[in-house]
């Protein structure tokens, strides 16, 4: 293999509009902003890869910002220099030179497996096993807007069969006016389509207690993270009582919060997201420990372009444990992307891309359209 040591680690600040708000349990999102990064090596090759925090810290506890700070001033000095072909060995050197950070590591990581894979001339499935499976359905997900306006979103979609499922956002109203809301929905759709529900861990033990059941009995297939990512005690009581499984998001970040959520018993169904958990390495290590523990895992989204969506799906159809879905719709919220191959979506489902690396190519007119001055 050609030379692989890196030369240069770059990054671009960008904000790209959406296609309509989407409104999750604290906020109201209209646009998503992106690092690119990219990777130059000593042959140049160069491995491109993405951060994406969805509406700002709320959510991960990092800022974009913070990100592209984190990136140029601690991280590029570290990786300039290495090989960038020891992928897994220079994820685990970020692991011990930065605590948390896993938005920003990765980015990184991406861009070395991007690298790595256009300098093999493989697509990066092969990187992770080669597939599993050939393509994976997509759920559609709905921000916290009204009955009527959800129900009038699904119906158009259900029409044109872009997907088959959806998930609706929950968490910033009062309980029993959002169950009523969610209720209407599920009645108006039942026998149409599966519909699930994710809190963003909002709700306390005792709402979630008092109002899951009803959405159980509305039809609502699926409950995500319905309280705090640290109460895994009460997601354990929860998930005893309820007959629909119990996502865990936000209290899975590492392999080490698999092991004891699979001890535990605190959720049926792991949500995997690339960025959430510092890379694709640390998601390959917590759908094994799942798999070993019988608990499906879901792929989730951050809202990425088609550069962190290409970087999922590759992996999503190459793990064998991701078992449930996903939620990729990512590319398909925004009102413009950032490469001159799209992401392409047949009859609600996602393939990943066939050329070497991710399989996406950066469009520089973009790149400069949507670079935040």
């Amino acid at each position: 293999m050609s030379s692989l040591l890196i030369e240069s680690v770059r990054t671009t600040l960008l904000d790209v509009p959406l296609i309509r708000p989407h409104k999750v349990a604290v906020t109201s999102i209209t646009h998503q902003s992106f690092v690119i990064v990219r990777i130059r090596t000593a042959d140049g090759i160069e491995g491109i890869g993405e951060a994406v925090v969805p509406g700002g810290p709320w959510w991960g506890g990092e800022s974009i910002e913070g990100v592209k700070n984190l990136i140029d001033g601690y991280l590029a000095p570290l990786l300039t220099g290495r090989d960038a072909s020891r992928v897994e060995q220079l994820a685990r050197l970020l692991d011990r030179t930065f605590a948390g950070a896993r938005f920003a590591k990765a980015a990184v990581e991406m861009a070395l497996w991007d690298a790595r894979g256009k300098a093999l001339g493989v697509p990066l499935y092969e990187l992770l096993g080669g597939l599993s499976r050939d393509a994976i359905p997509v759920t559609w997900a709905l921000g916290a807007e009204p009955a009527d306006v959800v129900i009038e979103e699904i119906e158009h979609r259900l029409d044109t069969g872009a997907h088959q499922s959806f998930k609706l956002k929950m968490g910033g109203a009062d309980p029993a006016d959002d169950v009523r809301r969610i209720t209407t929905v599920a009645k108006t759709l039942a026998n149409r389509t599966s519909l699930r529900v994710d809190l963003n861990g909002t709700w306390d033990e005792l709402a979630a207690t008092r109002w899951l059941p009803e959405l159980q009995d509305a039809g609502i297939e699926m409950i995500e993270q319905p309280v705090p990512a640290w109460n895994t005690a009460a997601m354990a009581r929860l998930a005893q009582k309820l007959t629909i499984p119990l996502m865990a998001d936000e209290s899975l970040l590492t392999p080490q919060d698999a092991a004891r959520l699979a001890q535990e018993g605190a959720a049926d169904v792991f949500a995997v997201k690339v960025a959430k958990s510092g890379g694709l390495s640390a998601v390959q290590r917590i759908t094994t420990i799942a798999e070993a523990a019988g608990i499906p895992c879901h792929g989730g989204t951050t809202i990425e372009s088609s550069i962190g969506t290409a970087a999922s799906v590759h992996l999503f159809c190459a793990a064998p444990g991701i078992s449930a879905g996903s939620e990729l719709f990512g590319p398909l919220l925004l009102a413009d992307d950032l490469v001159e191959n799209p992401i392409t979506y047949t009859n609600g489902e996602l393939r990943p891309p066939r050329a070497p690396g991710l399989g996406v190519s950066l469009d520089e007119a973009k790149m400069a359209k949507y670079t935040r001055n």
